[in-house]
């Protein structure tokens, strides 16, 4: 019954924004554009956040009008920044944090855009690399690992800033390809092409991107940093073709083929990998 109620009400809102596209086209644009990029799951509560995030130091920064929230917990000069994906938040790490604390770095977890504690309504992958571009500047990570678009957001983040001071990249179950994602949208909904190409032309007039270029293989091959992709070839968020495409520019990465662990990644095998790659003697 819920599959057949989502079916009519993602129909139902693609017919609105599509008879509205014939009359007000920017509106049309604008409301399409609202509901790809706004979260609906991730956000959390200061007053009751969840337990790992209470046992970190909590700081807020201020950004170009918008603030995001950073959790640290401290150890050594050794720093990980850790890149949460979409409908997240910072405490998605937890089942990860103690196999990094075994090497005594210090570990810092960021909420994205519109997600955790962090402002706004938008995500999208350019801000959040804003965002991460402050913590390196005043905490400089050598380590940094992502998931899902969080993971994308880490291969973008090193092809834009080529930050010389990170040393190795994690990326999981990262997607490639933005115009499959904005494709599954558009279908979801029926969107008409007048509709599609004005999604186009907001990404071109707000962010300077084409989206054919706004690829995760792209990216990749512009980065020399170590890399370590790992991704599920059971995972239907994101299939595991989309780490096959990165792995095939990033000269200098492995690719870790996992089963049955979906999406998430959540595993204590593959953590014992990450940490093992993370923390290796060359």
């Amino acid at each position: 019954m819920k599959k057949i109620i989502y079916f009519f009400y993602t129909k139902s809102v693609g017919v609105y924004i599509n008879l509205l596209s014939f009359v007000f086209l920017e509106k049309a644009t604008q409301i399409a554009y609202n509901l790809f990029s706004e979260p609906r799951k991730g956000r959390l509560i200061k007053t009751s956040l969840p337990t790992v995030l209470q046992n970190s130091d909590n700081e807020t920064f201020q950004h170009n009008g918008d603030h995001f929230q950073s959790y640290t917990w401290k150890g050594n000069d050794t720093v990980i920044l850790l890149v949460h994906g979409w409908e997240s938040n910072a405490s998605r790490w937890e089942k990860i944090l103690p196999y990094l604390q075994e090497s005594g770095s210090t570990i810092i977890a960021i909420d994205a855009p519109a997600h955790g504690l962090s402002s706004g309504k938008e995500f999208n992958i350019p801000q959040y690399a804003e965002f991460i571009h402050v913590l390196f500047q005043k905490f400089q990570p050598t380590h940094l690992i992502g998931h899902s678009l969080g993971a994308k957001t880490c291969l973008y983040y090193q092809s834009v800033y080529q930050n010389s001071d990170l040393q190795k990249i994690v990326v999981l179950g990262s997607p490639s390809d933005f115009n499959i994602i904005l494709n599954n949208y558009i279908a979801l909904l029926s969107l008409n092409s007048i509709v599609s190409y004005g999604l186009e032309k907001h990404y071109l007039k707000s962010f300077n991107l084409e989206l054919e270029n706004f690829s995760g293989k792209l990216f990749a091959s512009k980065i020399k940093t170590k890399g370590f992709i790992a991704h599920d070839t059971d995972d239907t968020v994101v299939l595991f073709a989309e780490a096959k495409k990165i792995a095939s520019t990033w000269k200098n990465s492995i690719l870790i083929e996992t089963n049955g662990l979906g999406h998430s990644l959540h595993d204590d095998e593959l953590y014992k990998k990450i940490a093992c790659f993370l923390f290796e003697t060359e």
